[in-house]
């Protein structure tokens, strides 16, 4: 059920101004390593999640708060919103005056570092929100109910293929008719030379954003077994087919897409 026109709009320096708070300079890749190991979401990583996920994901504050937007919009009192994926809960401190008092937040992730760092922040809440931090592995059962809104925010494509279709039908089976799930994912294109492009401009914005060379080449290894990315085309038609009525691109900059799908 959408709002009207006079809910709040984050402050466009207040993603920042969390972030700031806690948290160090993402330096995990600057060593030359002699062999590649998988990317972990663990202690290392979530002391410097913050400024790794700024300065790696094009126009992210702009995305938090477009997200932020859509989840005021159709999040109903007396309903969960879910972050699977939820990182060290920046989201939920910004969605925190912008969301019914009524929403009770649940952040759900499979790394107890990250979720240390979420609480850490939760706990600064100025709100007597509920809300609750629930460490699970989305590619294992655990409760999704009476949710208006799930986020997905770099989340899915983490998630191994195999499993992406369950998850997409077990969130939509927990929603009501015109519940929303946002996602937001890093893409791959079926066109070689585009594909070849975007990525190449992505590395570039990494580079401006303070990244050597390096580092971005070793970060890309680190991934590579670990994210797994679909075309957007492949993104819709999973939404659809688990329910989803209506699927719509909010947000696209080369090779990284925001969409909102409504059930």
């Amino acid at each position: 059920m959408l709002k009207d026109d006079k809910a709040k709009t984050m402050a466009p320096a207040k993603a920042g101004s969390i972030r700031a708070k806690i948290g160090g300079q993402d330096r995990i890749f600057a060593d030359q390593r002699a062999m590649p190991t998988d990317f972990r979401f663990d202690g290392k990583t979530a002391a410097v999640f913050d400024d790794m996920v700024t300065r790696s994901v094009p126009f992210y504050d702009e995305i938090q708060r477009m997200v932020c937007e859509l989840v005021a919009d159709f999040a109903v009192p007396g309903t969960n919103l879910y972050d699977l994926g939820c990182a060290t809960g920046t989201t939920f401190m910004l969605l925190d005056e912008l969301v019914d008092p009524k929403v009770r937040f649940v952040g759900v992730d499979n790394s107890r570092d990250m979720l240390d760092k979420a609480a850490e922040k939760m706990g600064t809440l100025p709100s007597s929100r509920e809300y609750e931090l629930l460490c699970a592995d989305l590619h294992s059962p655990f409760s999704i109910r009476n949710a208006s809104v799930v986020l997905l925010v770099l989340t899915l494509q983490f998630v191994r293929p195999l499993y992406r279709d369950r998850l997409a039908r077990r969130i939509a089976d927990a929603m009501p008719e015109n519940g929303a799930l946002i996602l937001v994912e890093k893409l791959t294109s079926s066109h070689t030379m585009v594909n070849r492009l975007f990525i190449k401009y992505y590395y570039d914005y990494k580079r401006r954003n303070g990244y050597s060379d390096v580092e971005i080449a070793q970060k890309r290894e680190a991934l590579e077994n670990v994210l797994i990315p679909y075309r957007v085309e492949e993104n819709h038609e999973l939404l659809r087919a688990a329910g989803f009525r209506h699927v719509e691109e909010f947000f696209r900059w080369y090779n990284f897409c925001g969409t909102v799908a409504v059930k």
